[in-house]
C-alpha cells in the first residue's frame, strides 16, 4: 500500500469567520503545514460599514474578535504549528481576504463555509466565497460543514 502523500505548500492563509467552521479549518491546515514546515496565517476581517471611517478601532476593542484568533492560534499550537493571527478591518470581506493572500505571497487559502440555507430552503453560499474563487491567485480549500450541523 502507498503512503498518503499531503499536498505540499510553503504559506497558507487560514480565513477565519468566526463561525463552527474555523477550528476544523485551522486543523486541517495545522495537520498539513507539519508535514512541509510549511507557515501558516489565519486572517480575521472585520467589516467595516460605510457609515464609519475605515480607520475606525471597532475590530481592537472586540473581545470576540480576539477570540476568534486566540481559539485559532490554541487549535495550531496542539499541532506543533506555529500561526501569525491577522486582524483585518475592510469594507469587503473577499477583497480583504484576497488582497492579503497576494501581499503574503500565499501558495494556499483556505476558508469555511457554515451549511445555510435562505428563506425557502435553498442553499446559501452567500457573496464572499464566489468572490475569492473568481480572483484569488492560488489553491483555494473551502471547507463546507456538514449539514448536521446546522443550527435548528
Amino acid at each position: 500500500m502507498s503512503e498518503i502523500s499531503h499536498p505540499a505548500f510553503r504559506r497558507a492563509v487560514v480565513a477565519l469567520n468566526g463561525g463552527s467552521s474555523d477550528p476544523r479549518i485551522v486543523r486541517l491546515v495545522a495537520d498539513q503545514a507539519r508535514h512541509s514546515k510549511a507557515e501558516v496565517i489565519a486572517i480575521h476581517v472585520v467589516e467595516i460599514d460605510w457609515t464609519l471611517p475605515l480607520d475606525a478601532d471597532i475590530a481592537g476593542r472586540s473581545e470576540e474578535v480576539q477570540r476568534v484568533l486566540d481559539s485559532a492560534e490554541s487549535v495550531a499550537e496542539d499541532y506543533k504549528v506555529s500561526l501569525d493571527p491577522v486582524l483585518l478591518q475592510a469594507r469587503d470581506v473577499g477583497a480583504a481576504i484576497v488582497d492579503e493572500t497576494i501581499e503574503r505571497d500565499a501558495d494556499l487559502l483556505v476558508l469555511g463555509l457554515p451549511y445555510r440555507k435562505r428563506f425557502g430552503g435553498e442553499f446559501a453560499i452567500g457573496r464572499t466565497i464566489p468572490y475569492i474563487l473568481q480572483n484569488a491567485p492560488c489553491t483555494v480549500w473551502v471547507v463546507r460543514d456538514p449539514i448536521s450541523e446546522e443550527p435548528s
